[in-house]
């Protein structure tokens, strides 16, 4: 068989009566394709002979001519120069047998597709195989045709194919540019920055891919200069590919004479191939194992750097069957990570003020939570991605109660923490006021509108001045004598009781607006009944659906909170929020409700006469002496209910009610029936009266008045410290 000069006619056993074929070029698309088909005379020999020898010897396109097993019978000059293999040894041969190819078997199956149907296959792209001698593969664009006699037998067919393997590597090499650009630079910290890094070039551009970045960078603080000294650690933040040697987290310094440690000297990418006797390799044992185990034979190493400032390095590795890296892929490398530093740089700035809002949130927050007699208390906090203003609070009140206190301020950065601290501090304040539940919020709402009267009065280029002031807030303030708590709430999802039988039920608080600077709203509080042992939850808007509502899918985890250590409550429902998808800042408080013991309460009616004031002195006098209360100290108090009890007698109104509440403080109460509010007189020296509250309020740590729906109760409140009887009592 002659290849490309004895073409009288088409071969096929002994047979030589076959009509000449015809060749002709067809525009398919954009593409050009050739047409071969057997002819009965429409071109002459001559003219069929001068076609077929310049398509097989000056064709720039592979010709290969199959019969209908699939054969090679004949091929074109252009053919040799696709495979540096003699034409004996192709030809007679199975095309699959005949060239590498990446996947035969379904190479074979398109052709027998194109041979049964008729159909055409064009420009096919086709990867070659692993070839002795060709450090990468080639791709070929390939286009099948069935031939076919003038009476309709099929003879076999004609593959073309072009080797288009610097255009795809250049188009792939672009889009996976593309892919970077794209994917790289949504989250808002740098390990995040540098897992959407090694996601986007692996497997399309690297089997592994290694992100190493400064330890001093990841934390938000300035990058050095180059070179790098040898001791600054470096974190590995992303990894991608069988590369297990160090976790993603380990920080530690670069090995000294490596290819890592030298980008980050000159800030030059390196292109390197990995042999079993290259020297660096021993620099690294560790690492060097993992590149053994991993395969790796093809490695760039491109720095992260920006201005002349270096900020981490990248290792991209080929291993396997993958082709070796070459000079056009170390500038695709360095296009990428330029890309990426920037990218990094502008998390590192983000996450430094981050870090600074963190800061200055947690400072604001309880740095040491009193610990409370009648409350156990426990909170979650899951800082946002962008930072934030939650905070919680648990504030002792007189009489043995506690207010508990779950807030968040929109926005996020330092702004909304300083305006948590400037919220939390008010909170403080008008708590011991000893107001309700409602009207506290309806007086931090006054606080909420004068601080967005501020933000409006700032310059129009102040990036505040245009952002809006959202806080939401919920009060619940707990009596552990009357086992009631009282809860309002403004933009707080509805609070969870959780009783000491395990179950849970949320509790219908009526619902109040946001405080967003524009008063006037109402916040109705409710009052429930929990008994000892009963657990409440409030929590942020984030934890609305997952764990508050009814149907939620971690509630699971809240019921029962009752019967279990809270913290370890508070650290399984952290654990699930962690694993899935959580949007924005968390904040939880759980608080145990404890009831105070019956001993440690003393209440007595009092007629409203002037009797009222020398039998209350005689009670509070016994019940101090039976709670162990040093003498100073109780003689102070007989002074502070004398006076409450005279002051109810002469402006208060019937019933009136003494109540001593011995906890950490010695709380003293006189109740009455009027509504009008006590005021302290600096009486003159000749008025023999006026000095009652001038006196309370001198002897007493604190002194304060609750109003309730049929009259007041003013209270006086003594810090002391127990006697040995007392702390002995007390432990009991």
């Amino acid at each position: 068989m002659h290849e490309a000069g004895a073409v009288g006619g088409w071969r096929r056993g002994s047979r030589s009566d076959v009509a000449p074929v015809l060749v002709k070029p067809v525009l398919r698309g954009t593409s050009v394709a050739w047409q071969v088909c057997a002819t009965a005379g429409a071109v002459s020999r001559g003219e069929d002979v001068a076609v077929l020898k310049a398509m097989f010897t000056q064709s720039p396109v592979g010709l290969q001519v199959l019969d209908d097993q699939l054969r090679v019978v004949r091929m074109n000059s252009a053919t040799r120069g696709l495979r540096d293999t003699p034409v004996g040894h192709l030809l007679g041969r199975r095309f699959t047998e005949a060239y590498e190819l990446e996947d035969p078997e379904e190479e074979a199956a398109v052709a027998q597709r194109v041979l049964e149907s008729g159909e055409p296959v064009v420009n096919r792209l086709v990867r070659g195989g692993q070839a002795p001698g060709r450090p990468r593969r080639r791709i070929y664009s390939v286009s099948y045709f069935r031939l076919e006699a003038s009476h309709g037998d099929v003879l076999g067919l004609v593959a073309s194919a072009v080797d288009v393997t610097e255009r795809e590597n250049a188009q792939n090499r672009l889009a996976l540019l593309d892919t970077v650009r794209a994917r790289v630079g949504h989250a808002l910290n740098v390990p995040a920055v540098c897992r959407e890094l090694v996601e986007a070039v692996v497997p399309a551009f690297a089997g592994i891919a290694v992100v190493e970045v400064i330890e001093d960078v990841v934390c938000g603080e300035e990058p050095p200069s180059v070179p790098v000294h040898r001791d600054v650690p470096l974190r590995r933040t992303a990894c991608q590919g069988p590369i297990p040697a160090r976790p993603a987290g380990d920080v530690r310094p670069l090995s000294a004479d490596t290819p890592f440690s030298r980008v980050l000297a000159d800030l030059r990418p390196r292109l390197i191939s990995i042999e079993e006797d290259s020297s660096w390799l021993a620099a690294d044992p560790a690492r060097a194992d993992a590149i053994r185990r991993s395969g790796a034979h093809s490695l760039i190493v491109a720095p992260l750097a920006l201005r002349g400032q270096a900020l981490g390095v990248v290792s991209f590795y080929r291993h396997q069957q993958e082709d070796p890296f070459d000079e056009d892929d170390v500038e695709l490398a360095s296009a990428a990570c330029e890309h990426a530093a920037l990218c990094i740089n502008n998390a590192r700035q983000y996450m430094r003020e981050w870090i600074i809002a963190s800061t200055v949130q947690r400072r604001l927050l309880p740095q040491h939570p009193a610990t409370h007699a009648t409350v156990e208390t426990s909170q979650l906090h899951l800082p946002g991605p962008e930072g934030g203003g939650a905070w919680f609070d648990a504030i002792a009140l007189p009489g043995a109660r506690t207010a508990l206190i779950v807030g968040d301020v929109g926005g996020r950065g330092i702004s909304a923490a300083i305006t948590m601290g400037q919220l939390r501090t008010a909170i403080h304040t008008l708590a011991a006021l000893d107001l309700r539940p409602d009207e506290l919020l309806a007086r931090l709402s006054d606080t909420a509108v004068r601080l967005a009267a501020e933000r409006l009065a700032l310059p129009p280029q102040d990036p505040l001045q245009s952002e809006p002031l959202t806080v939401s807030c919920a009060i619940a303030i707990y009596d552990p004598v009357d086992l009631t708590c009282t809860i309002a709430r403004a933009g707080i999802p509805e609070p969870v009781a959780v009783f000491p039988d395990g179950a849970s039920a949320n509790l219908p608080v009526p619902p109040g607006p946001p405080l967003t600077g524009t008063g006037d709203a109402p916040f109705p509080a409710t009052t429930v009944k929990l008994a000892e042992g009963s657990t409440l939850a409030m929590g942020t808007a984030a934890l609305a659906d997952e764990v508050l509502a009814p149907s939620g899918p971690l509630r699971p985890l809240l019921n029962g909170a009752s019967t279990r250590h809270l913290p370890v409550v508070c650290d399984k429902i952290a654990n699930a929020l962690t694993g899935g998808h959580r949007i924005g800042e968390t904040l939880m408080l759980l608080a145990r409700m404890k009831a105070l013991p019956a001993d440690r309460v003393l209440a007595l009616s009092l007629p409203a006469d002037p009797e009222a004031a020398p039998i209350a002195r005689a009670a509070a006098r016994r019940q101090l002496s039976v709670w162990g209360v040093d003498e100073e100290t109780a003689f102070t108090n007989e002074l502070i209910v004398s006076e409450l009890v005279g002051n109810a007698v002469r402006y208060g109104a019937p019933p009136l009610q003494l109540r001593l509440i011995f906890d950490r403080m010695l709380t003293s109460e006189v109740s009455d029936g009027a509504t009008s509010a006590p005021q302290v007189k600096h009486a003159r020296t000749i008025d023999e009266t006026g000095r009652g509250l001038f006196i309370i309020a001198s002897l007493a740590d604190q002194w304060g008045t609750r109003y309730w729906e049929r009259g007041k109760t003013v209270w006086a409140v003594q810090q002391m410290m127990p006697s040995a009887s007392t702390k002995q009592s007390a432990g009991q």
